[in-house]
């Protein structure tokens, strides 16, 4: 009989999640992860005081009432609402698309000018059927916005062209004819009190972890101990990219601590929207959770093209990868006693609501 009933490999928010679920079936987990630290992607560090969002900014928000219900059992939200600010070469506007934005654009008033406007832009540049980002974003809000909000944004986070890009990316994001800046739809949103390590810490309480170790350069050493495997590293890294690698995003990260700046932009988040700028986004953390201390802490984030080696953050969910996707999944259909998970097993962009939604009817699936 081996010294584990699972071992989870990745300590994020779904292997977190399924270790959880599986402690408290009484079922004895070892969770790994390569870096020097729990809680994958939304890993806070204290810097004066203030959690920074180590891999960029992290909101928590959800319309399914039991998922909210979860995650409440672990920390207390605050009321935080997701609000930011584009900056096109020094003019602000606010995101997501709406009355404010649209007032500051074209001096419009009412919701009927604005619609007016969007629709005239629509019926000269639009299209009916959308093919890619560009056309769809001119779709949804016309060419004005797309092109101080929208193009050179996306073309600096997705290193492509945005004749290049799908169109539902673009989807996820809110047009609205109110006053309204929450930048969500959803019926909760929130930051937890004191960062989401509170979260990942209590969920992992019951289990043995360690970290810095690096699965699969030691992977005969522990398979040996556990019965079954939980993955949620790279597919493709997994299979030593025997089909060919995926194609990934990364991101890089430049803190900067200012001790003697209180406030330093107003807002967690700023995006930057023209070229003028290789970041993508500015963030000033202390404003997450409404902190009045001393000094901040600003972190711009600059998209990276993904080459091996590197940190990958988002998959491309493209044609051509999700075709390689599919070929990597038969492959780990026929593991024995490993399962695969979370973004980058699934190979799928997940929300942090839907990573729990996920991880929980995987464990409901696999935890006897």
């Amino acid at each position: 009989m081996k010294k584990y009933d699972y071992l989870i490999v990745g300590a994020g928010l779904f292997g977190a999640t399924f270790a959880y679920e599986a402690s408290k079936k009484g079922k004895k987990c070892l969770v790994i992860d390569r870096r020097n630290h729990i809680g994958g992607n939304i890993y806070c560090e204290n810097i004066n005081g203030i959690n920074v969002h180590k891999y960029g900014a992290h909101i928590f928000h959800t319309s399914d009432k039991e998922i909210w219900k979860y995650v409440n059992q672990f920390c207390e939200f605050n009321n935080y609402v997701n609000s930011p600010i584009a900056n096109y070469k020094g003019e602000l506007y606010n995101m997501p698309f709406n009355m404010n934005t649209f007032s500051k654009l074209w001096g419009v008033v009412t919701p009927d000018e604005a619609k007016a406007k969007i629709e005239e832009q629509k019926e000269k540049y639009g299209t009916e059927d959308p093919q890619n980002l560009e056309e769809q974003a001119i779709s949804l809000v016309g060419k004005d916005i797309y092109e101080k909000l929208v193009k050179e944004y996306t073309e600096k986070q997705w290193g492509r062209d945005c004749k290049e890009l799908p169109a539902f990316i673009i989807k996820r994001l809110p047009v609205r004819f109110t006053f309204n800046n929450n930048y969500f739809n959803d019926r909760y949103q929130g930051i937890p009190i004191g960062g989401y390590n509170v979260i990942i810490e209590k969920m992992l309480e019951n289990c043995d972890v360690e970290t810095g170790v690096d699965y699969l350069k030691e992977k005969e050493k522990y398979n040996k101990l556990a019965e079954k495997i939980l993955y949620t590293g790279m597919i493709d890294e997994y299979f030593d990219y025997k089909l060919g690698n995926l194609e990934y995003r990364s991101l890089k990260f430049e803190n900067e601590v200012l001790p003697d700046v209180d406030n330093y932009q107003g807002v967690a988040v700023v995006n930057y929207t023209s070229h003028n700028e290789k970041y993508t986004r500015m963030i000033e953390h202390k404003h997450f959770e409404f902190n009045d201390c001393k000094g901040t802490v600003i972190t711009k984030e600059y998209p990276m093209t993904w080459k091996l080696g590197d940190e990958a953050y988002y998959p491309v969910n493209d044609e051509k990868n999700t075709a390689l996707f599919e070929k990597y999944k038969e492959l780990a259909n026929k593991e024995e006693n490993v399962i695969f998970g979370g973004r980058l097993g699934n190979y799928k962009y997940y929300d942090m609501d839907k990573v729990i939604k996920v991880a929980l009817e995987t464990a409901k699936q696999f935890i006897q």
